[in-house]
């Protein structure tokens, strides 16, 4: 994950990185976790990468404590530059947590939340998402995802289909996956899919 975090972000003062995209993305993201996050509750962040998507989002969302994590030391310091910054409460410290570990350092949550991450990661890591969210949340609890998804085995925009090439130049396990592939796999983990970018746990 540290070489698709230096694809996305440039390094800011006082360990903060900054990632161009969260400016485009956060509200239109914001819209749809108001709806799906209305109940107070712990959401977990998986891969939050710079953390200004937590920042954002705890701000917005005050009735939810928002646990950042990211695997790479770099980006935790990153989200505990933004957070310092901000100053929430709702706001979490950032944690250590790899989303293909069989373990992770949290055991409940009332929503996971991951944003631009399986396709820039191993596949392992996406099945180690949805079996994690799987262990952590409960019934009916959502998992929503965030990223450029193909439908159908077809690019939703053009600019997708660029994207989605030149993250196979480079690196051949990164992709724009195909939606219905992500929810799945792997089997039995009780998340049904809802809409392109959203599933729930149902046992």
């Amino acid at each position: 994950m540290a070489q698709g975090l230096s694809l996305l972000m440039a390094a800011s003062f006082d360990s903060a990185l900054t990632a161009p995209a969260v400016a485009r993305n956060r509200d239109p993201i914001l819209a749809v976790l108001r709806e799906v996050l209305a109940a107070p509750g712990t959401v977990l962040e998986i891969a939050s990468g710079s953390g200004e998507h937590a920042v954002h989002f705890a701000s917005a969302l005050p009735q939810l404590v928002w646990q950042p994590t990211d695997p790479d030391a770099q980006a935790r310091r990153s989200i505990a530059a933004h957070a310092a910054q901000a100053r929430l409460p709702n706001l979490l410290p950032p944690l250590e947590l790899d989303a293909a570990a069989a373990v992770w350092p949290v055991t409940q949550a009332d929503a996971v939340v991951s944003i631009n991450m399986i396709h820039i990661a191993p596949w392992a890591a996406a099945e180690g998402l949805l079996a994690g969210a799987a262990r952590l949340l409960p019934a009916g609890s959502p998992l929503y995802l965030y990223g450029p998804y193909r439908e159908h085995g077809r690019h939703t925009a053009p600019s997708n289909a660029a994207f989605d090439e030149s993250l196979r130049a480079r690196d051949p396990a990164w992709a724009c996956v195909t939606s219905t592939r992500s929810w799945r796999s792997p089997r039995g983990t009780g998340l049904r899919y809802s809409v392109p970018s959203r599933c729930r746990r149902t046992t």
